[in-house]
């Protein structure tokens, strides 16, 4: 057998994703031989390998992005390493029908820091969050499997925990308007608890200042058990001579603004 031929018995039976010791145990060949063998093929571009050891089968129709989209291998990538992961912030907005622009890179967020991948067009960027494993996240079907997915309360405190990764809180407050259909008071408040409570308190603020005030009752409370030091709106200004927002303990040092 050789490798064309084991690649094409993984597509008929659905699967589009290996490791390189798969193919060689398969074969019965050395890691190396096996290894020149599947340069070939992706020098043909059937295949490609995202990470180290780990290849995606390419078929014809994404033959053009050079790789399979990142849902369709980031979940048996991460099964590879052992890791758990979900897809976060504005990838995860997207899904949600939230993105106010198609994000330009695949979100996921892990345990730990770790490189990018750079897969054809394809580009997947990871955030490090310690508890990562704890996070609510829901099953999203793909052609080749199940993402999961940070739920819609622990993707809005995600996006003001890293504003950074969202384009800024301008853009966060306005996927914020567009993801308030999906949020639950009781769900919020529960993805909360897992979270620092300077999240809360800015997510509290800047859900009251789109007008969504409605559905930060339980958040409140939350954060008034919590008796937190007043945080920055936008940690990397200054708060000398701002006003706090009370209900939130939020040092309003910035202009926040939706664009609707």
């Amino acid at each position: 057998m050789l490798a064309a031929d084991y690649i094409s018995e993984l597509m008929a039976g659905g699967r589009y994703t290996f490791a390189v010791e798969d193919v060689a145990r398969a074969l019965g060949q050395s890691l190396v031989a096996t290894r020149a063998a599947l340069r070939r093929l992706g020098k043909k571009g059937q295949i490609a390998m995202p990470y180290r050891g780990f290849w995606v089968i390419i078929p014809p129709e994404y033959r053009t992005i050079g790789c399979l989209p990142p849902d369709q291998f980031i979940p048996q990538l991460m099964e590879h390493l052992s890791e758990p992961y979900y897809a976060a912030l504005l990838s995860a907005a997207e899904y949600h029908g939230a993105a106010h622009q198609r994000p330009q890179v695949f979100q996921v967020m892990v345990a730990k820091n770790r490189p990018g991948i750079d897969c054809g067009k394809v580009r997947v960027r990871f955030v490090a969050r310690k508890n990562v494993a704890e996070i609510p996240t829901l099953p999203f079907k793909t052609p080749r499997g199940y993402l999961k997915l940070s739920t819609p309360e622990a993707t809005a405190l995600d996006l003001v925990g890293y504003p950074e990764h969202a384009a800024g809180l301008d853009n966060v407050a306005t996927i914020l308007t567009e993801l308030l259909e999906e949020i639950d008071g009781k769900k919020l408040l529960e993805a909360a608890k897992m979270s620092p409570v300077a999240w809360a308190q800015r997510l509290g603020y800047i859900l009251e200042l789109i007008g969504a005030g409605e559905i930060t009752a339980d958040l409140a409370r939350h954060v008034e058990r919590k008796r937190p030091v007043p945080t920055p709106l936008i940690r990397s200004k200054s708060v000398k001579g701002t006003i706090k927002n009370a209900r939130w303990r939020v040092m309003v040092n910035g202009v926040v603004e939706a664009e609707i």
